[in-house]
């Protein structure tokens, strides 16, 4: 970290006037004193841009200089810093961001998918060009875990990270579980009250997530950002019998992000786990994210909030905004970009107990063939329960003790074979918190 501190205003450029662009300005503009006696300088926006230059945004815009290509915000004389909330991993929203870097000003970016692909090139610009690129925003909205992993854990070896990441999946499965309802439904009523990406599949297929523990991964083990190294898997089947079952002995199901170095690589995984229902991550309802960070000095430090909309993402955005007027000045993912090393990814992730639903077919000696396949492939039975009977099938649930998931996976592949499994059987793993 450095402290180079300015005088005079802050002039600011902002690219992208959605829900958060317009958050940033009314923050500035109702709080104009109390940023500049927490700064020393007065935070002062320039110039905009966005794509429609005539839509009500609620918010006061004829003070400001008006570009319809953000690339030429960028390249601005009168900015010294350029925020861009455009979004996209690409087009746009890099080449402006590459031009003010490329022209000497230091960058605020909410952008997790641009820095999930491009973050180190654009971490090795900025620090190339000796300006400051800076992401809070990006990763579980107003709540500050890049500034907790760069600055107040820097002290620590960090051994886990792990989080509730994406708050439209937390609420499919909480409304899920209150409500009765099936996936089907209560993605359409997501979907219909706005909280669903135009691609939905970013959200409930875990890659929004999985761009934001890409980032958190870098920060805290010193790697190159390797978000195609993150094993992803979505929520889509996930039945609401899942979610009952998962209760009934003692779980909730989330999906959960863990990213952690082992001996065998850096395992960066998405996907739903089962947490105990008592633990913190157990009791997270709606909307709201959570991350875990775990360190050697300090334990474990649990962090909830909002993890979307527009205040708690503008806060995010200021007060990457505010640490450049004070003159702090953090390297991009907590070290310098040049010492970021290539991440060897882990080829299995570490054993764990996992839960198994499946359906048997009603006749007997079914539970013994299925008993001794999982005993075949070295996995062992914790606890097992049964349903009741539908239509010659009973449902049947394992919780496993740990067990590598190739061993799983080889027990899974040989249920098949036995003649007595309907259908595929759901394997989810239980995450220890």
């Amino acid at each position: 970290m450095t402290t180079s501190h300015g005088t005079g205003p802050l002039r600011l450029g902002i690219a992208g006037l959605g829900t958060v662009g317009a958050g940033v300005i009314k923050i500035i503009q109702r709080r104009a004193a109390l940023l500049t006696a927490r700064t020393g300088r007065e935070i002062e926006v320039v110039a905009v841009s966005a794509r429609n230059r005539d839509k009500d945004r609620g918010v006061r815009l004829k003070d400001y200089a008006w570009e319809d290509d953000p690339v030429a915000l960028a390249r601005r004389d009168d900015i010294d810093l350029f925020v861009e909330l455009m979004g996209g991993s690409d087009g746009p929203a890099k080449v402006a961001t590459e031009t003010a870097i490329a022209t000497g000003k230091d960058v605020v970016t909410a952008n997790k998918a641009m820095l999930a692909l491009h973050g180190q090139a654009l971490a090795t610009a900025a620090e190339d060009a000796g300006v400051a690129l800076r992401f809070e925003a990006a990763v579980a909205g107003g709540i500050p875990v890049v500034k907790a992993l760069t600055e107040g854990l820097a002290g620590n070896e960090v051994q886990r990270v792990m989080g509730v990441m994406n708050g439209t999946c937390n609420y499919i499965l909480t409304r899920m579980e209150s409500a009765g309802l099936p996936y089907d439904e209560v993605f359409e009523e997501a979907n219909a009250l706005g909280y669903l990406e135009a691609d939905p599949t970013l959200d409930v297929g875990g890659i929004d997530a999985g761009h934001k523990l890409s980032l958190l991964s870098s920060i805290a083990f010193g790697t190159q950002v390797d978000f195609a190294a993150v094993e992803l898997e979505g929520i889509q089947r996930i039945e609401f019998a899942d979610i009952e079952q998962a209760r009934d002995m003692g779980y909730r199901i989330k999906l959960l992000g863990v990213t952690q170095m082992t001996g065998r690589g850096l395992e960066q995984r998405m996907s739903p786990c089962l947490v105990p229902a008592d633990s913190p991550l157990g009791q997270l309802e709606g909307g709201t994210n959570m991350v875990v960070l775990e360190g050697d000095a300090v334990g474990q430090i649990v962090m909830r909030g909002a993890g979307a909309g527009e205040g708690p993402t503008a806060s995010a955005v200021l007060s990457d905004i505010l640490d450049i007027a004070r003159g702090i000045r953090v390297s991009t993912f907590g070290q310098p970009a040049s010492s970021l090393v290539k991440p060897v990814p882990a080829k299995a992730a570490a054993p764990a107990a996992f839960y198994l639903r499946m359906q048997l077919q009603d006749k007997p000696g079914a539970l013994a063939r299925v008993a001794a396949v999982l005993g075949e492939a070295g996995v062992s039975i914790n606890r097992m329960r049964q349903y009741s009977h539908a239509e010659g099938t009973a449902p049947v649930l394992f919780v496993t003790h740990k067990c590598p998931r190739a061993a799983l996976d080889a027990a899974l592949a040989g249920m098949g074979k036995t003649g007595v499994v309907e259908g595929e059987p759901i394997a989810i793993r239980i995450e220890e918190v």
